[in-house]
């Protein structure tokens, strides 16, 4: 009898160990993590399936893993963006690599630093308003051409093809330049101009709606640069590096993960920051972007196409001045995340 009540004893605590076991994983399950996510804040230049890693690394919870609450805005426009970092209201921008040289010749005591390249060519298509079966660039000549803003990478790598196949922009071309970033499509769309230079997903858009026609590629034409770059002060580098680090890691995690990835897997992963947008327009943009090769798979900036940058600069006239590769650009963080 007394083994029977000692049998009975154990199986008790046994039985009470596990529902105690059970009901702690269960707990574990569905109570939210306590660590705290890291807030930062990004300001991107524009909104487009060009950034389709960005997306990415948000979507698929890459940032999330590094500790990091990635707080995204958009900025339209390169100067709006470079103030917006400048003045604090963001940490991290996402932009053209050419506005950290115009920050940096104007004498900023805090210079820009470049520490993980999003996009390796340009982003920016030839639409014509009338289609064109068998195109080629000397039909510009003569055309109105509505061009992107002064100064900026689209216009820049736009003068730069346009004088790679021949052509004077300012004597061959009936060129329109002082038409707001945001305002370029609409400008089109209301029948200002033959020819457009815009970014996708307008372009695809365009084409579909009958509104014109893409012709020609500006990104096939003008080579690797470093295109868009995600960039912040010295000063936030050197206070937050390991903010920095896990920031670039989410990104190379997004950026091979899109290498890996079909269109269409990619095309469905970004849809919620383009609710507007048809998935088969997105599938479209994302196949065409990834097909020439404008995501980068690494975040690293390197020294040629640093070089590159500044030659498109110069040819359009709008380098302040040569800036050593070193000065503005910091490889040793995305170096780093790439070692497994």
């Amino acid at each position: 009898m007394r083994k029977k009540i000692k049998y009975s004893f154990s199986v008790i605590l046994i039985a009470t160990f596990l529902l105690t076991l059970a009901a702690c994983n269960k707990d574990s399950q569905t109570k939210p993590s306590t660590k705290k996510l890291e807030k930062i804040r990004v300001a991107e230049v524009t909104r487009s399936i060009f950034y389709a890693p960005e997306y990415v690394a948000l979507e698929k919870g890459f940032f999330k893993d590094e500790g990091l609450d990635v707080q995204l805005m958009t900025t339209a426009g390169g100067d709006k963006t470079m103030t917006t970092l400048l003045s604090g209201g963001a940490d991290i921008a996402l932009v053209g690599s050419e506005t950290s040289i115009y920050v940096y010749a104007q004498g900023s005591s805090d210079p820009v630093i470049n520490f993980a390249q999003l996009t390796q060519t340009d982003g920016t298509f030839l639409v014509s308003r009338k289609q064109i079966d068998n195109f080629s660039w000397d039909q510009l000549k003569g055309s109105t051409f509505l061009g992107q803003r002064k100064g900026g990478m689209p216009q820049m790598v736009g003068e730069f093809v346009l004088k790679k196949h021949g052509i004077d922009p300012h004597k061959d071309l009936n060129l329109i330049q002082n038409i707001d970033f945001a305002n370029i499509a609409n400008a089109f769309a209301a029948g200002t101009g033959e020819f457009v230079q815009l970014f996708e997903p307008t372009a695809s858009i365009f084409e579909k709606e009958g509104k014109g026609h893409i012709v020609a590629s500006f990104g096939k034409e003008s080579g690797h640069v470093p295109y868009t770059s995600f960039m912040t002060k010295q000063s936030y580098m050197k206070d937050h590096k390991a903010i920095v680090e896990s920031f670039t890691r989410a990104i190379y995690k997004a950026q091979q993960w899109v290498k890996n990835h079909t269109s269409e897997e990619i095309a469905k992963a970004v849809q919620p920051y383009f609710p507007d947008t048809d998935p088969g327009i997105i599938k479209t943009v994302v196949e065409r972007y990834k097909s020439q090769g404008s995501y980068a798979t690494d975040p690293i900036l390197d020294e040629e196409e640093w070089s590159n940058l500044q030659n498109i600069m110069k040819e359009a006239g709008e380098l302040p001045k040569e800036v050593d590769y070193k000065t503005l650009v910091n490889t040793e963080i995305a170096k780093k995340v790439m070692i497994k």
